[in-house]
């Protein structure tokens, strides 16, 4: 990797507000220690940003030519042609396989070490799967299945509250019906092994310090309220501590998420989605960053989805794409990716 990454970025959903927040950013980059190269249709970006009245100059590059330093108005684009005309907020299934594309553009750029990073805006599941690709549950599995790994974890952080924030989660993109049967020993094992890995990594955490929820209210209650905890959570905890994991719990999670508790905590591991990311998004939203740990490649993300009724209307708030860049630009500086 060079002094200066270059990072990817994937602009998303063209019917949302990733083109917006990508454009916005290219018009003012402010103090970002990196070059930027987006993917996507130039002529949408052009269109987008003559929409939004932002002046923002769109330079498609050629196969092999250097990405500029970044320069105020200016967006260098690998170009990806969208698959069926767009109209901002209105969802066209049409374009899956170009929203799929964009992905496919910065995984294989940064894999053959062409980038240190890509960075995500937001795509709409929903548009994929009808476009399709029903077996599609969002970016972070795409990317797991991509690179070939067996097991990610999605971190949301945001470093701007105090305590620092940082939730991981056990499961993802998963019915709630289906949680409780998704939870066993060997990957939540799988799951700590590569929280505590990547924070040492990415994060410069020596010896991270994580607190773990349990699934069912009040932890379980010694089996009385569900017998997860008992049964499979606390005695992967227990030994794994032996191990030298610094892990707390299980905890309830209606407590857990308290000052008392985050004080000397480095990251929280929940069982699920809406269990851990609701606090954190309360706690940060917009200024959080979505990181996907344990791939051959650094991937971050913004915290929040497509806002089609925010697309083209000037309203968007670009401070968790910022946020995605500047982290993922870090991690490219300071740490390298699995090998």
């Amino acid at each position: 990797m060079g002094i200066t990454p270059l990072l990817v970025v994937t602009t998303g959903e063209p019917a949302g507000i990733g083109p917006d927040l990508t454009l916005a950013l290219a018009a003012s980059w402010g103090p970002l220690e990196a070059r930027v190269v987006a993917v996507g249709d130039p002529e949408l970006l052009a269109a987008r940003a003559a929409r939004l009245s932002l002046a923002v100059r769109i330079v498609p590059l050629a196969d092999g030519e250097a990405v500029p330093a970044c320069r105020d108005g200016v967006l260098p684009v690998w170009s990806v042609p969208l698959r069926a005309p767009t109209e901002a907020g209105r969802l066209d299934p049409g374009n899956a396989a170009y929203v799929l594309e964009t992905l496919d553009v910065a995984i294989v750029a940064c894999r053959q070490g062409r980038a240190d990073a890509m960075v995500t805006a937001p795509l709409h599941k929903g548009a994929i799967i009808e476009g399709g690709y029903p077996d599609f549950t969002g970016h972070t599995e795409y990317l797991r299945d991509a690179c070939g790994v067996d097991e990610v974890v999605m971190l949301l952080a945001t470093e701007r509250t105090d305590p620092a924030l940082r939730v991981a989660l056990a499961t993802t993109h998963l019915p709630l019906r289906a949680v409780a049967d998704a939870i066993d020993a060997g990957g939540l094992r799988r799951v700590i092994t590569i929280l505590a890995a990547d924070l040492q990594r990415h994060f410069g955490i020596a010896r991270p310090r994580i607190l773990v929820c349990g699934l069912n209210p009040h932890a379980g209650e010694d089996g009385h309220l569900g017998v997860e905890e008992r049964d499979i959570i606390a005695p992967t905890l227990a030994a794994m501590r032996d191990e030298g994991v610094d892990l707390v719990g299980p905890l309830p999670a209606d407590t857990l998420f308290t000052p008392r508790h985050l004080a000397d905590a480095d990251a929280v591991l929940a069982m699920y989605h809406d269990q851990g990311l609701p606090v954190l998004k309360y706690a940060g939203f917009g200024e959080a960053v979505n990181v996907t740990l344990g791939l051959p490649l650094i991937r971050t993300s913004v915290d929040h989805g497509t806002a089609l009724e925010l697309a083209a209307s000037g309203q968007a708030d670009a401070g968790s794409l910022r946020v995605a860049l500047n982290v993922a630009a870090r991690m490219a500086r300071d740490g390298a990716p699995r090998a």
